[in-house]
């Protein structure tokens, strides 16, 4: 067999392997892909997953087979949401969380800028 012959054939072999990813991929349920991230999610991973996929939809869909496969190999165990958002800035993913800072005082639970308005006062 010639060279030539050889690298079609691989060529060849390749596109078929690549159709067949493809086609499991999509075949993937939304129900599975949950069930699989739930294995490995821990603490504030759903919040970062979640606001990531609707900053960044297009990107996120690209990202998330990744995940996934990265999990069935074994490479991902579990995964805080530290990690994630680590995991995702470093890709280049700035991800915008809601965060706030809440303060307890007699009983009460406010957020910084109502009680620094109440110290006003």
């Amino acid at each position: 067999m010639s060279d030539d012959e050889l690298e079609a054939l691989k060529r060849k072999k390749l596109l078929e392997l690549q159709r067949r990813m493809a086609s499991r991929q999509e075949k993937q349920k939304p129900d599975d892909t949950y069930k699989i991230l739930a294995r490995v999610f821990r603490g504030r991973a759903w919040e970062v997953f979640n606001e990531a996929k609707s900053q960044y939809p297009g990107e996120m869909a690209q990202i998330e087979p990744t995940l996934l496969s990265l999990i069935a190999e074994g490479r991902f165990t579990e995964i805080d949401g530290e990690q994630l958002f680590a995991l995702l800035r470093n890709i280049g993913l700035d991800v915008r969380l809601n965060t706030g800072i809440k303060v307890v005082s007699h009983g009460k639970t406010q957020s910084l800028s109502e009680k620094f308005k109440e110290s006003k006062h």
